[in-house]
């Protein structure tokens, strides 16, 4: 869905019988993203989802993914009051569940690396990352928020054991994000990041408290379990509690 995705994983003995178990288990999560892809991609017209918005495919007769994420995003609806919307981020108001489906992908292909026996991992799908474990003993792993405004620089950095990071802004795609309620396209915010327990529910939050503009962070700030790091358009940051946790400062001189 015009993203790419990586997985690495740390976990020792590579070579033994667990490590091929691991392997086979990141050939599924692969296998899965693939036909994820297939059903829920916008930009192909053979996909469910385009099919369905095309009215040339029921909602009974869709895979019983696509009744379960639409099931979410109209929870995630009703819970912005209508500012995450899957008909109402892209002009035209085409069907993209696209906010809630790759974060909700990524978060089912760390389970199936869960279940293979790896426990330390990173999925980063597109900068939108879940994170298991340690990639070395004693370490969390380390995820770098982007200057939205100078790609070559990394605004901040925070330590993430088990938990998703999600950031959302218009810096990369261009103007794709729009409040559903108004069709605008939000200026508050030059990025939002959310810290969460699962990349589903952060990817989510993220668009939506970007729609949201000056009252995104708080909204986010308020659900139990997620963080929030807003960057303006001055590359002011500020963060919520959990965030403070998580942020990697500098040592002092």
């Amino acid at each position: 869905m015009g993203t790419v995705v990586s997985i690495d994983v740390r976990d020792p003995d590579p070579g033994g019988p667990a490590g091929a178990a691991i392997a086979a288990a990141v050939e599924a999560a692969v296998a899965w993203l693939r036909e994820v892809e297939a059903r829920f991609s916008p930009f192909r017209d053979d996909s469910e989802i385009c099919r369905l918005d095309r009215g040339v495919l029921a909602l009974d007769d869709c895979h019983p993914d696509v009744r379960h994420v639409l099931r979410a995003c109209e929870d995630l609806r009703r819970a912005t009051d209508g500012a995450f919307d899957v008909r109402g981020h892209r002009a035209g108001g085409a069907l993209d569940p696209s906010g809630f489906v790759k974060g909700w992908a990524v978060d089912e292909a760390a389970d199936l690396l869960t279940a293979g026996g790896a426990r330390s991992f990173a999925v980063n799908a597109g900068g939108d990352i879940v994170a298991r474990g340690e990639p070395a003993p004693g370490r969390a792993w380390r995820v770098g928020i982007r200057d939205p405004a100078d790609a070559g620089r990394v605004a901040a950095v925070l330590a993430v054991g088990d938990g998703a990071v999600a950031t959302s802004g218009l810096y990369e795609r261009g103007a794709h994000i729009r409040d559903a309620r108004s069709g605008a396209v939000p200026r508050a915010f030059a990025s939002i990041t959310v810290v969460g327990p699962t990349l589903g529910v952060a990817d989510a939050w993220a668009t939506a408290a970007f729609a949201l503009g000056e009252a995104g962070p708080a909204a986010v700030a308020a659900r139990p379990g997620l963080g929030v790091l807003a960057i303006d358009g001055a590359g002011i940051a500020t963060w919520s509690d959990l965030v403070d946790e998580l942020l990697v400062r500098p040592p002092r001189a």
